[in-house]
């Protein structure tokens, strides 16, 4: 079998899908893990044993002492949270001391996140549903070319130069359009001053580090947030996140070639969920839809909001194998099914009169869809301890091989709970090699 070296994990439904668990398992066996996308708007929950650790910015791979783990270029960093967050897991005797941020990441300052709560109060029952954290904001200031990128944290007079040029327009935004005070410069450098201090040390060439390491041979993990349907070009528009969350974009997000992207492999839940606004056809609002919440605890890492729960869609699932060239599939939280009578997996759409097999390009369309299902026989087995596809009730290994039919697209790895330990690899799993290579 072919070794590989480098691996993209992707959320491939609405986010939240478990990547975080995935990612930690993966990362267990990897010299480097890069994140490439996003901000603290999104949380990664990992279980290590009796430790949970909830990670915002930080790579899933910092758990692993020696790991070296890289915030890409592509993602938007928040100085005042990251130092919150790396102080926790100090706390908790991780080792951050192997964290290294690329010096063309963009910075989420504070104004940032006014900016995006007040947009979401302006656009009021038409709000997206972000997080508020300002990461869309943010991103729209780097497109706008008035951003201050990493690189300015190297000193503190280098990053009051740049605020000084920024902050009059964004005083001005504020004021004018939302009413808000606006800020002081000097108050907003001895307010940044400590975390600039923090993380300067920690600024590096992010694409020369992962050059360096690709070319050694090391194993580099690429690390997504979210998920492909939240993705700014192939989401359910508007309704999206304001980042590229495909496969694609681990190499641009980090300044690799595409050609060290070898494998993608898309995390996906026995089920769907999905938080804040937008369509969502699988939506199950009964008791199926609370039991998929309270048994799978469906809540944001970040936010702590419920999510919306429903059914397996393979019509997004297909849609996000195409986007992003899956070559395999990670299911997560199938032990969160057993006990349920019956299991539904959608297999196409129907609006209006007409049926159809592929994602539509709009979300008016999409807004009259409704799912064409086929119902499974559930069971009722505690699988949590189980190890070996072989040993999974018939009734679970029937709804897999389904899924992965309606798919089209291998099932690599298999989570039946959030420990690192209850993790099944498939039979001649790409993953095979990426796990025994550094054992």
């Amino acid at each position: 079998m072919e070794k590989i070296n480098s691996l993209a994990v992707v959320g491939a439904q609405w986010g939240d899908e478990g990547k975080g668990k995935v990612i930690d398992y993966l990362a267990s066996r990897a010299d480097v893990v890069a994140r490439f996308q996003g901000g603290n708007n999104a949380g990664h929950t990992v279980v290590y044993g009796a430790n949970i650790f909830k990670l915002h910015h930080v790579p899933s791979g910092i758990i692993n002492a020696g790991t070296l783990c890289l915030l890409g270029n592509g993602m938007v960093v928040d100085p005042l949270v990251l130092v919150e967050e790396l102080a926790e897991l100090e706390k908790r005797g991780i080792d951050t001391s192997n964290l290294r941020i690329s010096g063309k990441a963009h910075l989420n300052l504070i104004y940032h996140k006014d900016l995006d709560e007040e947009n979401e109060k302006l656009l009021g029952e038409k709000k997206i549903g972000t997080t508020g954290r300002g990461i869309g904001p943010a991103y729209a200031d780097k497109i706008m070319r008035r951003g201050i990128r990493a690189i300015e944290m190297i000193d503190l007079e280098r990053f009051r130069e740049r605020l000084a040029g920024i902050l009059p327009l964004q005083n001005r935004i504020l004021k004018e359009i939302y009413g808000h005070a606006g800020y002081d410069l000097g108050q907003l450098v001895e307010l940044y001053r400590p975390a600039i201090e923090k993380l300067g040390p920690m600024v590096t060439d992010g694409s020369q580090v992962l050059f360096e390491s690709l070319n050694a041979g090391k194993k580099v993990l690429f690390e997504g947030a979210q998920g492909a349907l939240l993705d700014i070009d192939h989401g359910t528009y508007p309704y999206v996140t304001s980042s590229s969350t495909v496969a694609a974009a681990a190499a641009t997000g980090n300044g690799v070639g595409p050609q060290h992207v070898r494998q993608s492999l898309g995390v996906i839940k026995s089920y769907t969920t999905r938080v804040g606004e937008g369509p969502f056809p699988t939506e199950d609002h009964f008791e199926a839809g609370e039991q998929l919440r309270e048994r799978g605890n469906e809540f944001g890492t970040t936010t702590g909001r419920p999510r919306r729960c429903g059914w397996f869609d393979s019509v997004i699932a297909r849609y996000a194998a195409m986007i992003n060239g899956l070559t395999g599939l990670a299911v997560t939280k199938l032990d969160v099914l057993s006990g349920m009578d019956t299991v539904n997996i959608a297999v196409a759409y129907r609006c209006g009169e007409v049926e159809i097999n592929n994602f539509p390009q709009s979300i008016e369309e999409l807004k009259v869809c409704t799912p064409v299902y086929e119902t499974f026989p559930g069971w009722d087995e505690d699988i949590s301890r189980v190890r070996s596809l072989k040993d999974l009730p018939a009734a679970a290994r029937h709804f897999l091989n389904a899924m992965e039919e309606s798919v089209g697209v291998k099932i690599e790895l298999v989570s039946v709970g959030p420990d690192r330990s209850q993790t099944i690899i498939g039979q001649d799993s790409i993953l095979e090699s990426w796990i025994g290579h550094n054992q």
